[in-house]
């Protein structure tokens, strides 16, 4: 049932929504639903951000997320606006949910614990009772976590609340994520099978806090899941919602810039000058790139853009997408290790080159989905971590050749022996792209690190602290990068505006409650 403002005798609110990327989508579903009236403003043509589909000659890809993992939360924001997520997309669960490829063994990660027990026994020998301690181990530290995931950090007395109090002991203070996997397996490249997806994070495993090893155990526990027509399905259903609710989704109009007085926002300038007021803006935008960009110089103090300059950010990516004349037996979801992976680590996120030895993923979609290419074809989609723009890497000069070395690297790590003979169509995205097409700051892809100066209280907040009438979602808010908290940084930025206004709604259910 759609809530009634008028019912509770609450003048009708304006909210306007600065881009459809997920976060901006799924607060417009939220707050659309329950009576405001929500106007999205999006540069693009398409909705999604870079959850937003390429399609390319009959080909579609994802343009970044590809792996959906907790999906009940994705299925509790439909739930939020009393519509079933089923009803718009299908989801097909993974399994196994991707290889891990090193130079000298494969292990195919599996929610059967039965058989991720049997594949450490051959791989790793010895190491199977670490298993079951870390099953145990990270479960207790994901359930006292999660909740914490779920509310908002507008002010240092959120560290008092009970749910927070509770959580303190599994954040594991002083050790790395590398040193809380040892703790369970003796044997790194094990260790790195449960550490890699902190290179998303903005972060080497050897000094991503040992609480991300949540990550790992969400996918292990939970499993991951692929959406037909794939994950930018899930921007498409968003809008349809959105419009059902009477929200609005202005595509090809881009924002140009805050209006603010006496640092209060009061709605925002197009690109064409026209000027539209609300009462309040949410910033869906990339984080830096907004508080450079979208207000004028002067007016901020905490986040200027010389203390922006000075923050910590996460890696970019080079992505090839290539529609290939064939179909490859791939899995789903295939990730390559460097032969030395630490010095790939730290050339990516310390010294700030690019490797020779690269690690890379390839998305083989179509083992799963046939609906992304044209009959008896398929899709590969590449990336590459690499270093963020502020390695002053020249892209235009080192495209051509890194594009070279790549494909090189695909062709022999997966045995796709006839893969450039087979290549249809092909799409490059380099970290300039990013950064000025896709308006990302310094290609910083996943946005802030999640290092402990720059999560929970310390991460902007939902409310943003420097600007009235102005709130953030996406990665660059708390609780941070990844679709599935990105979606809970919508709703809790929702709720907030729900408690400012007096407009009820229910509290996230608790994982007992899934």
């Amino acid at each position: 049932m759609r809530y009634n403002h008028f019912a509770m005798g609450t003048k009708q609110k304006q909210i306007i929504i600065i881009g459809a990327g997920p976060g901006g989508l799924t607060a417009g579903m939220i707050l659309s639903h329950r009576g405001f009236n929500v106007k999205i403003f999006e540069k693009d043509t398409l909705v999604g951000g870079r959850n937003k589909p390429i399609q390319l000659d009959g080909y579609t890809f994802d343009t970044g997320p590809t792996f959906l993992n907790l999906s009940f939360i994705l299925e509790e924001m439909f739930t939020e606006v009393g519509k079933k997520a089923t009803d718009y997309l299908e989801f097909k669960p993974l399994d196994p949910f991707y290889s891990l490829v090193f130079y000298d063994k494969t292990i195919y990660p599996t929610t059967d614990r039965t058989r991720m027990r049997e594949q450490i026994s051959k791989l790793f020998p010895g190491n199977e009772q670490g298993l079951d301690r870390y099953y145990k181990t990270e479960e207790k530290r994901f359930r006292a976590l999660f909740p914490c995931l779920q509310k908002d950090y507008s002010s240092l007395s959120a560290f008092i609340d009970p749910i927070f109090l509770k959580a303190m002991p599994q954040v594991g203070l002083g050790k790395s994520l590398m040193g809380n996997l040892a703790g369970y397996f003796n044997n790194e490249a094990l260790q790195l099978c449960f550490t890699f997806q902190s290179k998303y994070l903005g972060m080497s495993p050897w000094k991503c806090p040992a609480l991300f090893s949540i990550l790992s155990f969400m996918e292990h526990f939970y499993g991951i899941n692929h959406v037909t027509g794939g994950l930018n399905a899930i921007s498409e259903a968003m809008a349809k919602v959105i419009k059902s609710s009477g929200g609005e989704i202005n595509t090809g109009l881009a924002v140009k810039e805050l209006i603010i007085k006496d640092k209060s926002v009061s709605g925002v300038i197009l690109q064409d000058n026209t000027k539209v007021y609300s009462d309040d803006v949410i910033i869906n935008a990339d984080f830096a790139y907004a508080m450079t960009s979208l207000i004028p110089e002067g007016i901020l103090k905490k986040y200027s853009a010389a203390k922006l300059e000075r923050k910590k950010y996460s890696c970019s990516t080079f992505m090839i997408y290539l529609g290939v004349k064939k179909q490859y037996p791939l899995l789903h979801h295939n990730i390559f290790f460097a032969q030395n992976y630490r010095a790939n680590v730290d050339d990516i996120f310390s010294t700030l080159k690019l490797s020779k030895d690269i690690s890379f993923y390839v998305q083989n979609a179509c083992v799963t989905d046939k609906t992304l290419a044209p009959q008896g074809k398929s899709t590969l989609y590449i990336l590459v971590p690499v270093p963020n723009n502020f390695s002053n890497i020249n892209w235009k000069e080192e495209k051509s050749g890194f594009r070279e070395h790549v494909l090189d690297q695909v062709i022999r790590r997966a045995k796709l022996t006839d893969l450039r003979q087979n290549i249809e169509v092909e799409k490059v995205i380099t970290p300039n792209d990013w950064e000025h097409d896709y308006n990302v700051y310094h290609a910083a892809e996943f946005n802030f690190a999640h290092n402990i100066p720059q999560m929970l209280y310390w991460r902007p907040h939902n409310k943003f602290e420097e600007l009235d009438h102005c709130y953030l979602v996406g990665g660059g808010t708390h609780p941070g990068s990844g679709l599935p908290t990105i979606y809970e940084s919508a709703r809790i930025t929702s709720n907030l505006l729900c408690k400012k206004y007096g407009i009820p709604f229910k509290r996230p259910s608790s994982l007992d409650e899934k």
